[in-house]
């Protein structure tokens, strides 16, 4: 009983705790972002917009409702990798040898392979009609996305978002200075995404490089035309399958 009770309370504590870090973050990332091209110069960026419709009444305070939501199944999943990492369940390491110097890029861009891979499958599931409507439906509710859109999801996909990378920490060593700046970059990401204001600069967009990384134009045109652009962070699986919208530049 003892030990069950001192499990509880440990899941509690590092849940709050966990949640207050990845509200915190995603308010920061998400604020910043909306501050500065929404409020600040938003004249100047007026014309910059994607979408030519006006997010809907409501819109922002439900996706930041949702967000919160998933916040919060996103800080079981932290608590959930933090026990794993307590007894032991993990690839989560601390110290830093010289093989390090290039194993930690490499593990970085490995779990962003992972989660590419499992994202765009798993996307791709959920708009199936069954699935779409239980699971899907409330992240695409943002027909005209917004930086607060980033974590706007129904606790299913909240959920499914969350298991990927306690899956990967059971078998991948990464260290844990990585684990961190992925999950700025993840948050990063997800807000300039769903920004709908294209901040890459057209000249590297059209590069052999810059078409294979996903921005707001990219991301827009999912949320737009629904059954293409499926991709996190990169645009590969979308060419490789045929799945990336005609109207991005080839």
């Amino acid at each position: 009983m003892d030990i069950l009770t001192d499990l509880l309370r440990f899941f509690i504590f590092y849940t709050g705790v966990f949640f207050l870090l990845i509200v915190f973050r995603y308010f920061l990332a998400a604020g910043i972002f909306y501050y500065y091209y929404y409020i600040k110069n938003k004249q100047r960026h007026l014309s910059k917009k994607l979408s030519k419709r006006k997010p809907k009444n409501r819109q922002i305070k439900n996706e930041i409702k949702w967000s919160i939501i998933s916040s919060a199944i996103f800080a079981v999943a932290g608590t959930l990798i933090y026990y794993m990492y307590e007894q032991g369940l993990t690839g989560i390491y601390i110290s830093v040898g010289l093989s390090d110097i290039f194993y930690i890029p490499f593990s970085l861009l490995l779990i962003l392979l992972i989660h590419e891979t499992y994202y765009y499958w798993i996307h791709r599931w959920m708009h199936l009609p069954a699935i779409y409507k239980y699971v899907h439906k409330v992240h695409h509710d943002s027909l005209t996305p917004t930086p607060w859109t980033a974590f706007s999801f129904h606790p299913w996909e909240a959920l499914i978002m969350a298991i990927i990378i306690p899956a990967v920490l059971i078998f991948l060593p990464v260290h844990l200075y990585v684990i961190m700046f992925y999950l700025i970059l993840m948050t990063i990401s997800s807000v300039v995404n769903h920004l709908d204001i294209e901040i890459y600069p057209r000249k590297f967009r059209n590069s052999i490089i810059g078409q294979q990384f996903i921005g707001a134009t990219h991301h827009h045109f999912h949320h737009s035309e629904f059954n293409t652009n499926y991709g996190l962070y990169f645009t590969f699986w979308d060419r490789w399958l045929k799945t990336e919208s005609k109207q991005m530049p080839q």
